[in-house]
């Protein structure tokens, strides 16, 4: 693997124009996956911010506002690692509500957030219609690989070392599904842009696997 480091502010200006670029007839869909620990919000927030630099409407879009019913979610246990790499975000409703619309075709009409994790509850956000040059960035984790449809894809690659390190030990049962998503998946072939990522204050760009 060859990796060129790369701050973080280059890194969103890099993406923001990739981004930008792929933008019409239909808005932009962005998927910026990776765990938690890989900075995915952070790297997320700031593509958003570079894009609104550019002058091309953005929406940010957080997966975890897209999670299903602590019912549906939790139905194996609080701690099941296969549940919450198959069960907890619900892949139907992120394509009804935000990649349909803002795909070929749509409506570019898209919803912020559906649920609320910690109440359980709807979020009652409005709909937000986005013109045909704009751009929405979805972060958040396991999104490659599942069917959902992104314009550009951008993976944040930890090693296992790094991952255990950052995750908090009240998550720490959460390992052996990054495992599974890393080999079941390689999200590092799916993505347009992968980036190593084990200290996301010093990202570096993969240009070769």
């Amino acid at each position: 693997m060859k990796a060129s480091p790369v701050t973080v502010a280059a890194l969103a200006a890099d993406l923001a124009a990739r981004a930008a670029a792929a933008a019409g007839p239909h808005p932009a869909r962005v998927a910026v996956d990776g765990a938690p620990t890989a900075g995915t919000a952070d790297l997320a927030a700031a593509v958003t911010d570079a894009v609104a630099g550019l002058g091309t409407p953005v929406l940010h879009i957080p997966a975890g506002g897209f999670l299903r019913a602590a019912s549906l979610r939790l139905e194996r246990g609080r701690t099941n690692p296969d549940a919450y790499y198959e069960d907890w975000l619900d892949l139907r409703a992120l394509t009804r509500e935000v990649l349909g619309p803002a795909g070929p075709g749509g409506t570019g009409r898209v919803l912020p957030s559906l649920w609320d994790p910690a109440t359980d509850r709807a979020t009652r956000a409005a709909y937000v219609t986005l013109p045909a040059h704009a751009v929405v960035v979805v972060s958040g984790t396991f999104l490659l690989g599942a069917g959902l449809d992104f314009d550009v894809a951008v993976h944040l690659m930890q090693s296992d070392a790094a991952l255990t390190r950052r995750l908090p030990p009240d998550l720490a049962w959460t390992l052996p599904a990054y495992a599974r998503y890393r080999d079941e998946v390689m999200p590092e072939y799916q993505a347009d842009v992968v980036v190593r990522a084990d200290d996301p204050r010093h990202p570096a760009l993969v240009t070769s696997l």
